[in-house]
């Protein structure tokens, strides 16, 4: 007999038919006449995180919403991550009634906003670019990659049911829904938490990010607070040397590694080797090195080594 009962899979079925536990952002687009639009979202997560020419993140949301229409007609986007105060998710939740113009759901912002970098950086175009949530400890400045799944013909306008064909996995999906990958154009990072990511995280350093669980009944919106990170250290499984060379000797017929290179790569699961490898043999290039020494593996370890010495 099992353990578990069988609980039948409904619409929303991640808030309605799932105990699961997502963040909460404020996306940010821009309306038809250029006025700041910002609405609550979770159903937000990375897409593309390694191994193509750009990081993308992937939105799910009613394609009625201020936000799909927006994204649809612009292409663009910011996604804030607020802190988790009681007084910060009352003023999220008071947005997130759908159906509600844009004006109407402004009446109830309680947040300010500035420029991000992308405005900053194309200022003769800033107006085209969404604003980013002063209040949030990091914002994503993203543009949605329309062309994906022959989805660059579907257009805003459309409130009460999208007709077919549809896409599977970027843009108009169904009737009712939409997906946007969203390339990640900029990363913005308050100081505090910037430091931390460049300098090394501990413990204090995490950001007091609210998780929610979606509407779980028709009262309540349900969150938890953060509270203190709890470290686990990683389990280190050696590879030998003998075979880290191997991999190595065949990786490329021009860039080598010394040994004490190498032995920076024993704690690498033997899965990601072939990766990382490549990865070495590409700084070479870059940099005109045949021989990669410790030294170099200390440079190509340190990913954010320009920043720091910035």
């Amino acid at each position: 007999m099992s353990s578990f009962k069988d609980l039948r899979i409904v619409d929303n079925f991640y808030q309605t038919s799932l105990f699961f536990p997502m963040p909460t952002v404020l996306i940010g687009t821009l309306t038809e006449d250029g006025k700041p639009s910002f609405g609550p979202y979770s159903l937000v997560q990375p897409y593309y995180v390694a191994g193509k020419d750009y990081y993308a993140m992937l939105l799910n949301c009613r394609n009625s919403s201020n936000t799909a229409q927006n994204i649809l007609r612009s292409g663009k986007c910011t996604i804030n991550f607020v802190t988790d105060e009681k007084s910060t998710f009352k003023s999220l939740v008071k947005l997130s009634w759908p159906g509600d113009t844009t004006d109407e759901k402004m009446k109830h912002f309680d947040f300010t906003y500035e420029d991000g970098l992308m405005a900053k950086e194309d200022p003769k175009n800033a107006a085209k670019y969404p604003k980013v949530i002063t209040e949030a400890f990091q914002a994503i400045e993203c543009t949605w990659m329309r062309e994906l799944d022959g989805a660059q013909d579907d257009k805003p306008g459309i409130l009460d049911g999208y007709p077919g064909p549809f896409h599977n996995f970027n843009g108009i999906i169904s009737p009712y829904g939409a997906m946007f990958i969203l390339r990640v154009d900029k990363i913005l990072m308050k100081e505090r938490y910037y430091n931390a990511i460049i300098n090394g995280v501990t413990a204090k350093d995490f950001p007091p990010a609210p998780v929610d669980y979606g509407y779980r009944d028709s009262k309540n919106f349900w969150y938890h607070r953060h509270k203190r990170m709890v470290p686990e250290l990683l389990p280190m499984r050696q590879s030998s040397l003998q075979s880290v060379r191997y991999a190595a000797d065949r990786i490329d017929d021009k860039v080598k590694f010394t040994d004490d290179a190498l032995k920076r790569l024993l704690n690498v699961p033997r899965i990601f080797l072939p990766t990382a490898l490549k990865g070495c043999v590409k700084w070479a290039k870059e940099n005109n090195v045949t021989l990669i020494t410790e030294e170099h593996m200390k440079i190509i370890n340190d990913k954010r080594s320009k920043e720091k010495s910035k």
